[in-house]
This record gives structure tokens, sequence and C-alpha cells, in this order.
């Protein structure tokens, strides 16, 4: 995936050919020679929900094409999409049990853990096996950390749960933890037990630029963590400020050891992504995220928009604004796409 800058210097005043940028764009190989925004499979991260208790794919509704798996489909999903050249895969759990705990997520038998084992032995070395690092799937109240007698997120006695989790996953066979809970101090927390129970060369994925969006909806049915109160504002970004404060959270994450950053969500947050891209020398990862997927399928199926091209022009966009990772429902079906077409 290529990166662009801004435009270049406008024509200089005197003598010489009329410049014609649209003799450029007459025919599709031509736009194919010049294009200096393009995508590879590699680039692609598969988001998927495993759920424990299921013996087989679960249609998630708001999400049509996209499913909660079993363990066994989880695996067979994953075939396909390292088949496909898909680059990674993120893990979402659902567990049967929840408490206020979130005891099932650093729990060595917990269904994450156990997929991301399965998952390790069937496709190892084909694809970076990523887990979310999160609580709000496995506390029975669906906040992202341990409460308060108050009912606040606790963000210190969360930080430990979180550290916890980072291990269990290591150990399960992540090969990169991407803690998408905002708390502050995450990052260093995760590091300093990674790195104590000697895994100091996994990397962080650090969720750093987390609106509070409503664009999440989809998602809150697929991995079954809608907030039972309140909703998450206190402690996702407010999509109301402006980029200085994305770019003060992804340098926070950065001083305590991520080894790369995400602005999610990505289609309404194209500025935040290109400005945190500018900023920065490590991997940018951009979600495209539940709303975003949900829209395009919806819109598709009453046969207002040409999806294949809206899907396309989407993640150029997202592409375009500085993403080299892309996290994206699409995944498989556009990585085929673009093997097919080399």
């Amino acid at each position: 995936m290529s990166r662009i800058g801004g435009p270049g210097p406008a024509p200089g005043p005197g003598p010489g050919p009329q410049v014609r940028p649209r003799r450029l764009r007459r025919t599709p190989a031509l736009r194919r020679l010049v294009a200096d925004v393009r995508m590879h499979p590699a680039d692609l991260v598969l988001p998927m929900f495993v759920r424990e208790g299921v013996d087989g794919p679960v249609p998630i509704s708001s999400m049509p094409g996209v499913v909660q798996h079993s363990r066994s489909s989880l695996r067979e999903a994953a075939v396909e999409a390292a088949e496909a050249g898909v680059g990674g895969l993120i893990l979402f759990g659902v567990p049967a049990h929840k408490d206020a705990r979130g005891s099932a997520a650093d729990d060595p038998n917990g269904i994450v853990q156990l997929a991301l084992a399965d998952l390790a032995t069937e496709v190892g070395g084909d694809v970076v096996l990523m887990s979310d690092l999160c609580l709000d799937e496995y506390t029975d109240h669906g906040h992202c950390g341990l409460l308060t007698v108050d009912g606040e997120v606790d963000n210190d006695a969360t930080l430990e749960r979180y550290a916890s989790i980072a291990v269990a996953q290591a150990r399960a066979g992540a090969e990169v933890v991407a803690p998408s809970g905002m708390m502050d101090g995450q990052v260093a927390a995760i590091r300093a037990a990674l790195d104590g129970e000697g895994f100091t060369q996994l990397p962080i994925l650090a969720y750093s630029a987390k609106y509070a969006s409503a664009f999440y909806g989809p998602f809150r049915e697929a991995a079954q963590c809608a907030p039972q109160f309140g909703d998450r504002a206190g402690y996702q970004q407010d999509p109301a400020r402006s980029v200085g404060e994305a770019l003060q959270e992804v340098a926070l994450d950065l001083a305590e050891g991520a080894d790369a950053v995400m602005v999610k969500p990505a289609l309404a947050y194209l500025d935040i992504l290109r400005a945190v891209a500018d900023a920065v020398n490590v991997p940018v990862a951009a979600y495209q995220v539940s709303g975003e997927y949900a829209m395009i399928e919806a819109a598709a199926a009453a046969g207002w928009i040409d999806r294949d091209r809206m899907i396309a022009e989407t993640l150029t966009g997202i592409a375009r604004a500085g993403a080299d990772i892309i996290l994206t429902y699409w995944a498989v079906e556009v990585a085929r796409g673009l093997q097919a077409r080399r």
C-alpha cells in the first residue's frame, strides 16, 4: 500500500505544452499504470467473532455475510483467509458466561485462548494472529473495565486485568495483542506484563484514536457487548474534539511501548488518520467498522448503490488517507479480487 503526499506545485506561467491531466485517465490500463494508491491482500486484516457453545456459524442479522463462528467454522474460515492472502486475523470472543470482572477474558480455557491455539495449529505462519484485548465482550455490564461501587470504570484496576489478559493471549498463540479499551496507561501495563513473562518480542497494536461512535452498533450485536447502562463516552474519544487530542493519545501510546497504532472508525475520521500517518514512523492501522460495513450492504441490498465499487472506493480512500493496515469485514472478498487482477 502506498501513501501519497499533498498536491505538487501548480504549473508555472510561460510557454510550454498545456497540462491536461485527463490524458492519463483515458483507459482502464492507463489508470492502473499511474495509480499511486495501491492495496495488497497482505495489507488487510479480517475481524472474526468466535462464540463459545455453538456447533456452527451463527449469522449476525445487522451484518449480512458475517457470523459468530464455532471453533470448527473459525478454523475453516481462517484457512480461506490465508489462501486469499489476507495479512492478518483479529479475534473477538463471545463467552458463554459473563461476570463483573470478565473472568473468561484471561481464562486459559476461555474461548479466545482456545481459538488462538486452534488457529496457531491451522494457519500459524501463514497469517498474523491478532487478539483484541478488552473486557466489554466478557463483562456482564458491557463496559470495557472493572467498575467502582458508583458504576464508574476503575482505570487502574482495569489495567491489572488487561495485563493478565495480554499474558493469557500470548501464551495461547497471539502474535499481536491489540488493546482497545482506551484506558490511560494500558499500553505500559501490557508491555510490562508481557516483558515480565518473557514475551518481549510480542508487538502491541494500540487502538490509540478510538472514538465514541454510532458506527459500532452492529458490532455490539456481533460481540454481544452493548453496555447495560450508560455509554463509553467517558473513556473513548469525543468525535467533536479536533486532531490534537488524537495525536496526544498516539504519542502517549508510543511512549509507553506501542509498536503500531490504530484509528477507529475509519471513514468518518480520515482527517485523523491522515494526521496520525504524517506524525508517526510506525505502522498505522484503520478499522472499517461494523456500521460502515452494514450501511453499504444494506444500501446495496436495496439496489441503491454499486456494492463492489463502493467497497473499493471506501477502502481506497482509507489507504489514501495513510493507512498501512486496514481491518475490514470484506478482507477475504477484496483479497481474492486483488489476487485475480494481478
